[in-house]
Parts: structure tokens; C-alpha cells; sequence
């Protein structure tokens, strides 16, 4: 699996990997969030020319996942990271964080941080496991602040979500 930085072509691919990612939180209770659009492509072309989006290609260079990320309170933010289910379970997930903590080093960011669900699986488990922490309310910075507040007017608060933290380190 290669990481690199996605092209423009790509992003209706984006949206279908979105949407196939989507499906599997219709399998734990959570419909709302399987229907959720994804992405617009101005969105997402909009990280994609700012060089905060990036892709898993398979062998044939196809997109099977991606990571888009912002900065948020001095962090590089990630907004979102979607694996195609077919593609699950191989590690891609960790690889474009990975990836994503690399460019943060290269900018002297501190931090990647992101919002997510707390009980499901491969969401705040998940990136614990990938060395994320949960950050306490004071810990959470304005802009951070903004987007919970963004999440929870888009109705995303009707189940238990947290903001998480991960140190990078200095080359």
C-alpha cells in the first residue's frame, strides 16, 4: 500500500470510499451516521490543494482510503479518515496517520488532534490504541471548541463523542 498526496481526479473516489465506510455504523445502531453525506468535492478539494489529503493506493495506484487534515489550534487536525471496507484490518488506517504525523513534524506542529466518536470500535478505541489521548474540557483549544460545536449542531452529539490528542516527535 502506497501513502501519498491525493489528486484532484480522485475525489469522487474519496466520496465513494466515505460512503462505503459509512455502512458500517448501520451495523452497531447508527444509521443517521451510515447516511451522512461525505464530503463535498469543494471540501475536499480543498485540502487536496492545500496539500492536507492523502491516500492509500492500492496496487493498481487506486485510492482504498484517505486522510484529510487542517490546522486547528496550532495541531494539525485530522477531519477525517475513511478506509474502504474491503481494505480494512491492514493497517492503511495507521499508515495515513502516520503519514499525517510526518507532515506535522516537517511543519514543527506538536500535535495531531481529531474529534470522534467515544464507544465505537474503530473510532476512540481504535485511536487510543494508535496512541491518542482524550482530552480533558480545558484542554480543548477555541478552534477545537468551534467544531464540537459544529459536530453537535449537525446532530453528532446523540452519541458520546470526545476530542484526542497525539504528541509527534522532532526529527
Amino acid at each position: 500500500m502506497r501513502i501519498r498526496a491525493a489528486r484532484a481526479d480522485e475525489l469522487p473516489r474519496l466520496q465513494d470510499i466515505e460512503r462505503a465506510a459509512g455502512r458500517c455504523f448501520r451495523d452497531i445502531g447508527m444509521p443517521e451516521i451510515a447516511d451522512d453525506a461525505p464530503p463535498p468535492l469543494s471540501v475536499l478539494g480543498r485540502h487536496q490543494r492545500t496539500g492536507l489529503a492523502w491516500v492509500a493506493a492500492d496496487d493498481a495506484d487506486a485510492p482504498v482510503a484517505y486522510l484529510i487534515a487542517a490546522h486547528v489550534d496550532g495541531n494539525l487536525h485530522v477531519e477525517q479518515v475513511s478506509v474502504h471496507p474491503d481494505s480494512a484490518r491492514r493497517g492503511i488506517g495507521r499508515a495515513l496517520l502516520a503519514r499525517c504525523a510526518e507532515h506535522a513534524v516537517d511543519r514543527r506542529l506538536p500535535a495531531l488532534t481529531l474529534t470522534t466518536f467515544a464507544d465505537v470500535p474503530w473510532n476512540a478505541p481504535y485511536y487510543a490504541r494508535c496512541g491518542f489521548r482524550i482530552l480533558d474540557d480545558a484542554e480543548i483549544g477555541p478552534l477545537l471548541q468551534r467544531i464540537r460545536r459544529q459536530e453537535a449542531a449537525h446532530g453528532l452529539d446523540r452519541w458520546p463523542r470526545v476530542c484526542m490528542r497525539k504528541e509527534v516527535r522532532g526529527r
